[in-house]
């Protein structure tokens, strides 16, 4: 189907996508009409599924219920998916009086019973275009699989001056996840925004804290799409993801809900529930290797390179699900059995728990924690999916070697080392360099766990029944070798790539590289800011600190120089929770390191900042021996959650935690290692993970060239590039070069900056607000072309060596940092299309400088004794405040919007009926004085029928609605109930 630019409009895009899924992929059009706007669904989809599928039940159902049988059927499957969810009702069903109910039939894994390919035929896909799903709000495309809705779409058009932006922005602020249609987990399951070069996806509508995952295929090693002749470059959406087969495979063997139980600070367990939705590069990795597996059977190696960020957990988790079940066209088992082998513990509990919420039979899964017995019990018997460490790799290859089966072996390979376990303890004391040496031969003599599996492997040689699935974000030459597969030249190939690049461009991982310093360039930074008179005019730090004059030769001084920077810079980063490593040459270092470390603590009574040391087995220093168990006073086990807590902000390193390590707080790493390769990545990528806020990282590395992390990264991201050389004074030129285009007023940023720190913004400030950045937006817009490029480019120059700065020293200029804020802003607008406001809940860039309001309404941008204050009025936005609304009111709009009802003055005074019947309740009033709102709400919704049952002699009509509506009863209840709970909370009983 070949579409023509000239042809698209917002209206024909989705039109578009309709009409390919009715005509080509068998989808049925669904209307208005048959939506059932109570329940969210499409009422006559899912009679006539019901009908045609399961005739008998239905009819056991209608003589039970008569003429009702539709609304109770209705009513119980509403109960259901609220109680249950939308995967599992698909999946599992419900029975409703004994009767039991399908609502989808996924595809079997063989031909053989033809009765269930005939059910999984009998499926009824349907697209209803501008959903109305409540009175005045309309969505795209919602897409119903026999009748409940799966998936929904808002779709943007950049000819008509919108794009993908514009439609994430819709979800996120005029789409409500308390709506039946969108409420998690219940009803739809993805919400796409989508355009006609991207697509985005969630499975969670939570107003500005949506959080939205690209759906896109990747292009030349980044983020984006291809190009494609005569069709529009996201069509996979529609043609591939919503066919029929790939829509019904995706929910059945795709979707699932993750669990994870952490450990709150009152030693509580809570649940956290994620709806996990494939990625496009999981979900195409899955594919291809079962499509290829499928076809060639047994006996093959397959190498799949998906950096960090790219949910390899999932992945491997639907890979060994997949593999377990697969048949081919002759209806046989290509293997027996899938063995995951991992040697991350955490990984391992990940994987177990996303295993089993994917396949809850018993026997199916088994973890092998006890000794090679419990592993041939559980070869010998059959299990599907066997999850297992490195460790036993060995045994395996041995043992599958003598059973006449085929298996799929999935290696995680997380490039963790023995971290020095097996190195000689140091028994005698050494210099430094000496230390340096025998560890660095050491390293060099062992091997990690990708040269332990490819040793094994050539061992005993490939084996005809084996096949290989190899995960590794980094791989060796030697592993690419191994389970490469060759391009027509003959180099091998990984078999499937989501390449370092891409995962930073799509903002899983975060670039290292961006913010790499030498020392040397460290030093002449900070020196050019001390020494500068014109930074001395702006108010800028007279005196840095005393490292930058030293050059730091010993452990002493770069202590000094690690310690400093981190309290004046580091510390500010993540709201105060950033943390970070020193990488040291040897264990010797490490030790010399704390020691030093602790001293300097001490000698400065700094009581904001402590370090933990690790590193393998014994060394002896002098006349002293140390470990790391006693130099930190707890256990190795106990290393992480210490790190991650509040007590301990610096981790030095001696090999161990170099790679394998995940600590997202992880913001400033100090290199006093030399580094190359390989290693080089794996080291300085534990920088790299996400973080709330995390916006940036920074490296000082007092040993490597440059040159050298630049071709270590290489092979991984494309084209890495380091940062040159940093001229501070540059600032002040493109400050000047920016001002000479006119675009920037004094005044309106001066004005957006007094609301930016406001501690709670008005809906008048943000009005302000978008107001001072739309102004500079129209002056920009009247630029040429050349002159709004130049704009740009100088606007983001500027902010990328200012946050440089910022990261060297504690560097302060009033104007520059009001000129960068108001820039971050303006350039996320000039990318924007008109009528999008600025999110001011955006605020990551004011972590850099503690700015606090002074009681005459100024901004103090100092830190320690010094204090630069610029005056800005904060008082602005009070006189423009829209007048309180009336509680009662707010219960009334809330109701009429969520169920298309016109209630006015006369239910707003039954409304007050029920408060004042609940406020005279003394136990309701002795609860709410003495519980959280969490409690008090479960004993009022105990009374609330009864003060309804009181109300309703007197008023039968409102009253009776709510007796009767169990959905409209539930909101009234928590609207009502929150506005009782204020009422008796500040209510003095006498």
């Amino acid at each position: 189907m070949i579409v023509t630019p000239d042809i698209l409009k917002e209206r024909a895009f989705q039109t578009v996508v309709k009409e390919y899924l009715t005509t080509e992929n068998g989808y049925l059009e669904g209307t208005n009409h048959d939506y059932n706007s109570q329940y969210a669904l499409d009422e006559k989809q899912l009679f006539s599924f019901l009908e045609e599928t399961q005739g008998k039940a239905l009819a056991k159902l209608k003589e039970i219920y008569k003429v009702q049988y539709k609304q109770k059927i209705l009513f119980r499957l509403n109960t259901e998916l609220k109680r249950r969810g939308m995967i599992e009702v698909l999946r599992k069903g419900i029975k409703d009086y004994g009767v039991q109910l399908h609502f989808a039939y996924f595809k079997p894994p063989t031909t053989l019973n033809q009765d269930l390919i005939k059910l999984y035929q009998k499926n009824r896909l349907s697209v209803t275009e501008e959903l109305t799903h409540k009175e005045d709000e309309r969505i795209d495309l919602v897409i119903f699989l026999n009748g409940l809705p799966v998936l929904a779409f808002e779709l943007k058009n950049e000819f008509t001056g919108q794009d993908v932006k514009d439609a994430k922005h819709q979800w996120m602020f005029d789409r409500s996840g308390k709506d039946t249609l969108f409420r998690f987990k219940e009803r739809v399951i993805a919400c796409f925004a989508l355009d006609t070069t991207e697509a985005y996806m969630t499975t969670k509508l939570n107003d500005t804290k949506t959080f939205f995952l690209p759906f896109n295929k990747g292009y030349k090693g980044g983020k984006g799409n291809p190009i494609e002749e005569g069709k529009l470059s996201t069509h996979y959406v529609w043609e591939d993801l919503l066919s029929r087969e790939s829509l019904l495979e995706v929910l059945d063997k795709f979707v699932y809900l993750k669990l994870d139980e952490e450990e709150g600070d009152d030693g509580n367990i809570i649940t956290k529930e994620t709806l996990i939705f494939p990625r496009y590069h999981q979900r195409d990795a899955v594919k291809k290797v079962l499509n290829h597996a499928k076809t060639f059977g047994a006996g093959h190696s397959y190498l799949i390179q998906h950096s960090a960020g790219s949910g390899k957990t999932n992945s491997i988790s639907w890979l060994a699900h997949r593999l377990a079940t697969l048949h081919n066209d002759q209806n046989e088992s290509v293997f027996d059995g899938a063995i995951v082998v991992t040697d991350r513990k955490v990984l391992d509990k990940q994987l177990q728990k996303a295993v089993y919420q994917l396949e809850h039979k018993a026997g199916m899964v088994e973890k092998i924690e006890e000794d090679s017995s419990q592993l041939a019990d559980a070869l010998n018997k059959g299990t599907k999916i066997i999850i297992t460490t490195i460790q036993k790799f060995p045994y395996i290859l041995d043992k599958l070697g003598t059973l006449n089966k085929h298996y799929a072996i999935i290696i995680d390979e997380a490039h963790s080392s023995t971290s020095g376990k097996n190195m000689a303890a140091l028994t005698t004391s050494l210099t430094l360099e000496e230390a340096q040496r025998m560890d660095e031969e050491a390293e060099a003599n062992e091997l990690d766990t990708e040269d332990k599996i490819l040793e094994d492997i050539q061992r005993i040689g490939k084996q005809a029944n084996i096949s290989f699935f190899a995960f590794t974000a980094t791989p060796k030459g030697s592993t690419l070798k191994m389970f490469g597969t060759e391009d027509h030249e003959g180099k091998p190939r990984p078999f499937h790539l989501y390449s370092m690049k891409q995962a930073i461009q799509e903002g899983f991982i975060i670039d290292v590289l961006k913010n790499y310093m030498t020392y040397k360039l460290y030093y002449r930074v900070a020196k050019k800011i001390e020494d500068d008179p014109e930074f001395e005019s702006a108010k800028a730090t007279k005196a840095i600190s005393r490292f930058v004059s030293l050059h730091p030769h010993n452990i002493d001084q770069k202590t000094e120089i690690i310690i400093e920077h981190f309290r004046k810079i580091t510390s500010k980063k993540l709201n105060g929770q950033a943390k970070a490593m020193v990488v040291t040459a040897s264990r010797l270092h490490a030790v010399r390191y704390k020691l030093a470390f602790d001293i300097y603590i001490k000698r400065k009574n700094y009581t904001d900042m402590k370090a933990l040391v690790a590193f393998s087995g014994k060394v002896k220093d002098g006349g002293d021996e140390y470990s790391e168990t006693e130099m930190n006073g707890f256990s190795e086990r106990k290393l992480p959650k210490k790190f991650d807590s509040d007590e301990y902000q610096v981790l030095l390193v001696a090999e161990k935690y170099q790679t394998g390590f995940d600590q997202p707080k992880l913001h400033t790493m100090f290199v006093d290692k030399k580094l190359s390769g390989l290693k080089a990545v794996q080291t300085l990528s534990r920088l790299n993970r996400t973080y709330q806020g995390k916006e940036d990282t920074f490296i000082l590395d007092f040993v490597n060239d440059p040159e050298d992390i630049r071709k270590a990264f290489e092979p991984y991201y494309g084209d890495t590039v380091l940062q040159g050389d940093i001229d501070p004074n540059e600032l002040y030129s493109i400050q000047q070069e920016l001002q000479d285009y006119m675009v920037l007023n004094e005044e309106e940023v001066d004005q957006f900056l007094s609301i930016i720190y406001k501690e709670k913004q008005t809906k008048r400030d943000i009005e302000l607000s978008n107001n001072y950045i739309d102004s500079a937006k129209n002056r920009y817009q009247k630029l040429t072309e050349e002159e709004k490029r130049d704009f740009i480019s100088k606007a983001r120059k500027f902010n990328s060596i200012y946050m440089l700065v910022l990261q060297i020293t504690p560097f302060k200029d009033v104007e520059l940092h009001k000129l960068f804020i108001y820039l971050r802003y303006l350039l996320k607008k000039i990318s924007l299309k008109s009528g999008t406001k600025v999110n001011l809940e955006d605020t990551v860039a004011l972590e850099y400088y503690s700015l606090k309001k002074k009681e005459h309404g100024s901004i103090s941008l100092g830190e320690d004794n010094e204090d630069y204050t610029v005056s800005i009025d904060v008082s602005g936005g009070k006189k423009n405040e829209d007048p309180p609304v009336d509680p009662l009111t707010k219960i009334l709009d809330r109701l009429n919007n969520k169920n298309g009802t016109e209630f006015g003055e006369h239910e707003k005074l039954n409304i007050q009926q029920i408060v004042d019947i609940a406020s005279g309740d003394e136990t309701l009033r002795t609860q709410a004085q003495n519980n959280p709102y969490d409690d008090f709400i479960l004993g009022f919704r105990k009374r609330f029928t009864d003060y309804v049952v009181e109300g309703f002699e007197k008023n039968q009509g409102f009253f009776g609605k709510i007796l009767e509506d169990d959905m409209f009863r539930e909101q009234i209840e928590g609207s009502i109930g929150e506005h009782v709970y204020e009422v008796l909370k500040l209510t003095d009983p006498t």
